[in-house]
Parts: structure tokens; sequence; C-alpha cells
């Protein structure tokens, strides 16, 4: 796990760091296992008051590894944590799968957890960024929901989360287009909570302000804080049912082929 999470609490404060910096921090097999052993572990560490989570390199986290579609593109198959048998309607981990507890493990946490984001945010990436509380962003950082280039839709626990952050139709044009948009566009669509000259060093910061609160109101404000939401357990399963039905579809594989190839995709009518 180390060679992709590392953890270092200090006086109540987990300062966990994304490490594949080589690969842009980019989510493989062995990533999303380090990241749900990650959350899973600080849910029942004592004495921890605040998370903050960032990734070494050049960037937060590039979303899905290229290799899992390069797979996808040479073999077919699931190209997620898990390999081909995998279903992704099954709930592994309460209302979520496994995959979807690679972030929602982080909204589950009883104590807040802070983004620190630089570089890109892409796919699922993003969506990792989405399971924080809140996210501080470097002004050249950039973001996308970008499952549509691959042909697939986000299946990571996003939709619940961002139906409680963005206008709906600026939800829909991000998701349809997969387009990239900037630190200064992610602040205006409620998507980051501040920007910062040093994410990190601000997430630190600002996590130590809440380590130095009342554990225990700060524990009962994010518990009263989650429940706000739309009832994520519907949303979740939804998730996977569409991504199921995608992956390995022709015109999903085609959208893997020709991103891979550096050509125009040919798609045949549903």
């Amino acid at each position: 796990m180390d060679d992709r999470v590392q953890v270092t609490i200090t006086e109540g404060v987990a300062d966990v760091r994304l490490v594949r910096a080589d690969k842009m921090n980019a989510l493989d097999a062995a990533m999303f296992e380090a990241l749900v052993a990650t959350a899973t572990g600080l849910a029942s560490e004592k004495g921890l008051r605040a998370v903050v989570l960032s990734g070494e390199g050049r960037a937060f986290c590039a979303g899905l590894d290229m290799g899992r579609f390069a797979a996808m593109k040479e073999k077919g198959g699931n190209g997620i944590a898990g390999g081909d048998a995998r279903d992704l309607t099954v709930r592994t981990h309460g209302i979520a799968n496994f995959p979807q507890m690679a972030v929602w493990g982080w909204r589950q946490l009883p104590v807040p957890v802070i983004a620190a984001i630089h570089g890109v945010a892409f796919g699922g990436g993003f969506q990792l960024a989405l399971g924080a509380d809140m996210r501080f962003l470097s002004a050249d950082a950039r973001m996308s929901i970008m499952e549509i280039k691959w042909g697939l839709v986000p299946d990571m626990a996003g939709t619940p989360i961002l139906a409680s952050l963005v206008r709906d139709d600026i939800l829909r044009e991000l998701t349809y287009t997969g387009r990239i948009f900037s630190a200064q566009e992610a602040l205006s669509y409620g998507l980051a909570t501040r920007i910062c000259d040093d994410p990190r060093a601000a997430a630190l910061e600002v996590a130590r302000e809440i380590a130095a609160k009342s554990p225990d109101a700060i524990r009962s404000a994010k518990r009263m804080l989650n429940k706000l939401s739309v009832d994520p357990a519907p949303a979740l399963l939804d998730e996977s049912v569409e991504q199921q039905k995608l992956i390995g579809s022709p015109n999903q594989l085609e959208a893997v082929r020709a991103n891979i190839d550096k050509r125009s995709p040919h798609f045949i009518d549903p």
C-alpha cells in the first residue's frame, strides 16, 4: 500500500498522499485497493480529527490508469479494479461497491476531509476529489468529468455528490461533453471551495484549525451535513447499473480504441 498511498498523522491530522507520481497518481488496481484500505483504516483511527488528501508530483490524480484502457482495447473486458469477474451492481461496502468505496469511503469518514488539488483531477481522479468535504485548488488546476471520452459514465459515487453541488444544467453539460474546466470555473460551479497558492499547505492549516475544535461537535456536524444530501443509495446503484451496461459494449470499446489510436470514433446507432 505504501507504494500508492502514504499516511502521516500529526496531532490528529492525517496527511494522506497519493504517491504514484510517475503515473500522475493514476488509478490502477493497487491504487483502488490502497484508497479503500486507507479510508477504512482511518475510520477507526483513535484521535483522528481531520484529513488532508493530496497527490505527489505533477497532479492530484489523472484518473483511470491508461494501462486499463489499453487492456480494454485489446481484450475487451471491464478494465475495473478486481477484473472481469466483478459485478458492479453487487454492494460490497454498505450501499457502495468496491470502486465506489475508493471515493465514498472519504465521504463516510467521521471527520472532515480536505482535498488539496493541483495539476489535474480527471475522471476517477475528479470523483476522488468529490469524496472530500472541501476542495482547495491551485490556480492552474484543471478538472473534467472525463468518462464520456471513454464511452462510460461516472460510477465512483460522483453523481449523488455532484447533485448536491452543481446546478443541474452545468452538471449535464460537463457530463455530456467531458470538457476540461479551470480552477476558476470550478469555483464558480461550486466544485472548488477556494483557490490557493499552495493548496496542500492551506488544507493542512484548515485541518489543524478543525482539529482544535471539539471532536464531538465536529463529528456530529459531519453526520448532520451528510444527511442533507439526496439519498445516495439509489444513485450509487444506478451508477453501477448504467456503467455495467456500457462496459465492453461495441460503442464503448470503439471509444477506447479511437482515443488510443488517436482517430475519430465510428459509433453505431443504439
